[in-house]
């Protein structure tokens, strides 16, 4: 009978005395080289038609595990698939007065929680207060983990036990499979929904108002956009139902956007000072998309409402730590300038860059890389994040020619992985997602693909 390849698999002991192992014992922990021996001891039990069959080929493959091990689980990526805000890869990146201020803060002590004037205890919420009132014509604000957050929070303090009264065309879901019905039914307040999915109107909300109504909602479709006949009532229409029935109105702005974007032509947009002139009492948005800060939830609205969101129990669960404060307050400094936030908040810059600047680096690299199997194309980037959902922005990307699943497979594998989108049998790389910066390395990115 056939002798079991697996009796001749070395043991964990003679591998770590063996040459080609023990150097890695010289920069790396004695029990995770163990453990990586013991894995790739493991895969070769599992495959013995694949075990290395020499020391040389041992040390290899106990490197490479070891490698694997070793490499962070959070990792950065270069992001070529034309959708500038992408969920799935962090959505905003930070500009650089917001990295500065994270090394300042995180490099040492702050007044995170200390009244520097009195020298007696503060409040992690004034931090980033002023600038929001200065910026969106708010009395308050208030800063919590997520726009989510956000959401439950204010309806937890206005609504409990209570009915919140919310369009059904509204009733959106933001990604990830959450919903905004599930999101409002944990913060405890009980839904009431009016309208139908394609037509709300004023008297639906009135006629709905009754004893137990605490609260009405209004939610921006930001994330897709219904056509034909169609009608929704305005935050100012039901500003005005609120303020005549004695009810906050709580508007759920979703993406965050400070300024009109109509000089980069993305237009259609409320901006969170549209919301607050409307006469919403409370506001809630994302500090990480068209805001293009760190992930927060942002709360704005009167002073008394923001007064008893901030006193409700839940917000110290929700608050940010000291690391989110700094980059959200340096990311809307930029804003007290807004061309200079265009140009420095790292997601307008690239929603604003033109096909004559985006053509002649991606024909750079093309050149660079001389292949056949690689052109320039244009092509239609988009915003994402659930903002401008229709919007459709003129791009230009390289195109790679040859078997697309495996050459996108190998992008994102690589070191940097790259991020792609393969349409029509090609492989492209938009150029508007990519940052100048990085287009030196893209050739031997690209080399290494499609080798």
């Amino acid at each position: 009978m056939p002798t079991d390849a697996r009796r001749a698999l070395p043991s964990v002991t003679a591998l770590l005395a063996s040459d080609s192992i023990r150097p890695l014992l010289e920069h790396t922990p004695h029990s995770v080289v163990v453990d990586a021996i013991r894995r790739t001891i493991d895969a070769a039990r599992a495959r013995p038609a694949a075990a290395p069959r020499d020391e040389h080929a041992w040390g290899e493959a106990v490197s490479a595990t070891l490698a694997d091990a070793l490499q962070p689980s959070l990792r950065p990526v270069l992001n070529g698939t034309g959708v500038v805000l992408h969920t799935n890869l962090g959505r905003a990146p930070l500009a650089p007065a917001a990295i500065e201020a994270i090394v300042r803060v995180a490099s040492g002590f702050s007044n995170l929680e200390l009244n520097l004037d009195t020298g007696a205890r503060g409040s992690r919420h004034v931090h980033c207060a002023a600038l929001l009132r200065e910026l969106t014509g708010a009395e308050d604000a208030l800063v919590v983990n997520n726009g989510a957050a956000g959401m439950v929070l204010a309806l937890n303090t206005l609504a409990d036990q209570r009915d919140a009264v919310v369009s059904r065309g509204e009733l959106v879901e933001i990604g990830g499979s959450f919903r905004i019905p599930d999101i409002m039914q944990k913060s405890g307040a009980r839904l009431v929904e009016v309208g139908t999915t394609n037509r709300t109107h004023l008297d639906d909300y009135r006629h709905a108002i009754a004893a137990d109504t605490a609260a009405i909602v209004k939610v921006h479709r930001s994330n897709f956009a219904v056509a034909g006949f169609v009608a929704d009532v305005g935050a100012a229409e039901l500003a005005s139902l609120c303020a005549e029935r004695g009810l906050p109105l709580i508007h759920d702005l979703g993406s965050g956007l400070l300024i009109d974007l109509a000089p980069i032509g993305l237009t259609g947009e409320p901006t969170a000072r549209d919301a607050i002139r409307a006469g919403a009492s409370v506001v809630t948005m994302s500090g990480d998309k068209l805001l293009g800060g760190p992930q927060a939830g942002i709360v704005l609205g009167s002073a008394r409402m923001i007064a008893a969101i901030r006193a409700n129990p839940l917000a110290r669960s929700y608050r940010v730590d000291k690391l989110t404060l700094a980059a959200l307050e340096a990311t809307l400094a930029l804003y007290r300038d807004p061309p200079r936030a265009l140009r420095e908040i790292p997601a307008l810059a690239q929603l604003g860059a033109t096909v004559g600047e985006l053509r002649p680096r991606a024909e750079r690299v093309a050149a660079a890389l001389a292949s056949a199997n690689v052109g320039v194309v244009d092509t239609v980037a988009s915003v994402g994040g659930g903002a401008f959902p229709t919007a459709q922005i003129p791009s230009v990307a390289l195109a790679i020619a040859g078997d697309a699943t495996r050459i996108e497979q190998r992008l994102r594998a690589g070191d940097p992985p790259l991020l792609a989108r393969v349409a029509e049998g090609r492989v492209l790389i938009d150029l508007r997602t990519i940052f100048p910066a990085d287009d030196e390395r893209l050739p031997a990115i690209v080399r290494a693909a499609i080798a």
